[in-house]
């Protein structure tokens, strides 16, 4: 059903039923915060709207008319409506702030994640948040499960049915420990030596593989991998045992390299940069806490 052109709006009604209480267009004005001549030209509006008088108005102030004090009745029964509907709104508006769900990849909830989280809870410190970790597919399949609200993912595309934004830029670098031939070494591994060489890396469906599969890929070679590892710590553990080369994010061994615990090689023909993402189900676009998280990664 469409509403006539006829139906005044809420702030004209509520001016109405002010009048009506206090007997005084200025009063009404002053308590709704609007100037005298503001609230005359409303119910000049409104009258003229509806096509009747509502006050009649006198020295000692202004009453409704005859017809006034139906619309007023009327106005009553629209406020209280309103009102409720107000009151559903807000609460519904408190459960969905109330938590926030959050799925991130290991680099962004190791590294990135801990600062943002901590300016969030001194924004909004009634906000339950969980963060749960994972790779980048299963980021994916977890948003669009509606089982997270807001997911952080790394390679070099957003993942089918999602939407996302940039938010970081990262590095992948290879690491050898200091006993390593190649932590002498002074010519820059190539891409074939790479691939050729039995490598510790992450799982299939992880940013970190997937843009170290792409980048080989793109010289026309394949990983060999030695060891698949699902977690940072494990791969700087075996990369510092000297089980063999590590690919993994420069913010997860910027330390091991500056203690020497770790030596970073040089790569002669291998692009490894790629973006951090934030993502979200297409369409939906991230409210309340969500939206706020997502700001803050902005400003960092």
């Amino acid at each position: 059903m469409t509403l006539s052109h006829r139906v005044p709006e809420l702030s004209a009604l509520e001016l109405l039923l002010a009048v009506a209480r206090h007997g005084s267009v200025g009063r009404a004005a002053a308590e709704l915060g609007i100037s005298q001549p503001a609230a005359s030209a409303r119910i000049k509006g409104m009258e003229r709207q509806l096509g009747v008088p509502l006050l009649e108005r006198s020295p000692r102030g202004s009453r409704p008319t005859a017809a006034g004090l139906m619309v007023v009745e009327w106005a009553r029964q629209v406020m209280e409506a309103a009102e409720a509907l107000d009151a559903g709104i807000s609460a519904l508006r408190e459960h969905r702030d109330a938590r926030l769900r959050v799925v991130a990849s290991l680099t962004v909830a190791e590294y990135l994640m801990p600062g943002w989280l901590l300016a969030l809870a001194a924004a909004r410190p009634q906000t339950a948040v969980t963060l749960r970790t994972a790779n980048s597919a299963t980021v994916a399949e977890r948003l669009l499960a509606g089982e997270a609200d807001l997911g952080f993912v790394e390679g070099s595309r957003t993942p089918a049915g999602l939407t996302g934004t940039v938010v970081a830029a990262d590095r992948l670098v290879v690491v050898v420990s200091p006993g390593h031939p190649w932590a002498r070494r002074r010519a820059p591994v190539t891409g074939a030596e790479l691939a050729a060489t039995p490598l510790v890396l992450r799982e299939p469906g992880s940013g970190t593989r997937e843009v170290l599969d792409r980048a080989l890929a793109d010289r026309g070679v394949r990983a060999t991998a030695l060891l698949e590892l699902d977690s940072s710590t494990a791969l700087k553990a075996a990369a510092m045992t000297g089980a063999g080369p590590v690919c993994l994010s420069e913010l997860a061994v910027a330390e091991e390299i500056a203690t020497h615990r770790l030596v970073e090689v040089a790569l002669a023909d291998l692009d490894l940069h790629r973006p951090l993402r934030a993502v979200w189900p297409t369409g939906q676009r991230p409210t309340g806490p969500a939206r706020e998280l997502l700001g803050f990664t902005k400003k960092t």
